[in-house]
């Protein structure tokens, strides 16, 4: 006899895929989420759903707006900027603590490897999926579970502030070389450096999304 599952493992699992969609930018900001579309997508009851929405909303992904609905979140300049605060401080001190033979590295060099693939093919989603790869695998170098479970938070969050770009070959195709750059200097033993590199990778990124906010908001 199959085992039931429980009504928190199963509005966990489906969080997580909501969270998911968020992630790879097939739910982007601003989009209206239907109870009745969603709850037969994943196959779930409305009261299960809505402890999902619930638990999105409190994490910030998701907007409950009183008589039109829950809506994926839209980022303010405030936490985008916090966004990549917390980038900074997570992912350049996994890289300065690093060592060139963790196996993470192997999935840095796969996406790497892969968002060249897809920038051959013009595919832009395909490679910003890679680039959130990448930063993953960067975390995964701190060995530390619960940080990387907090980082898929951060990353949900930030497909929400690339999804304020609308030209997505200026969002992602520059950060394929300094994704190369950081995990070659990385390779070679060079962790401080590596480091720096994502800090100036930082710098640039975030400039690049607040400008397209700034844009959005006077459109």
């Amino acid at each position: 006899m199959q085992k039931k599952t429980s009504p928190q493992i199963l509005s966990q699992k489906v969080a997580n895929v909501i969270r998911q969609k968020i992630t790879i930018g097939e739910l982007p900001p601003g989009e209206r989420l239907s109870e009745t579309a969603l709850s037969e997508t994943l196959e779930i009851s409305r009261n299960t759903l809505r402890e999902v929405f619930r638990v999105l909303t409190q994490e910030g992904l998701l907007t409950y707006k009183p008589n039109r609905g829950v809506f994926v979140s839209v980022p303010d300049m405030a936490s985008i900027m916090d966004i990549y605060r917390v980038r900074r401080l997570i992912e350049c001190d996994a890289l300065r603590h690093s060592y060139p033979m963790h196996p993470a590295i192997v999935r840095m060099q796969d996406s790497v490897n892969q968002a060249k693939v897809f920038q051959e093919q013009q595919d832009w989603s395909g490679v910003g999926t890679c680039n959130m790869h990448f930063p993953t695998a960067i975390v995964e170098l701190s060995d530390s579970p619960r940080l990387f479970k907090q980082y898929q938070l951060i990353l949900a969050e930030l497909r929400l502030a690339f999804g304020l770009l609308n030209d997505p070959q200026l969002l992602h195709a520059p950060y394929i070389e300094k994704n190369e750059q950081i995990l070659t200097l990385l390779m070679d033993g060079k962790a401080q450096e590596a480091a720096t590199a994502m800090e100036n990778y930082l710098e640039i990124s975030e400039r690049t999304v607040l400008a397209a906010f700034s844009r959005h908001n006077f459109c």
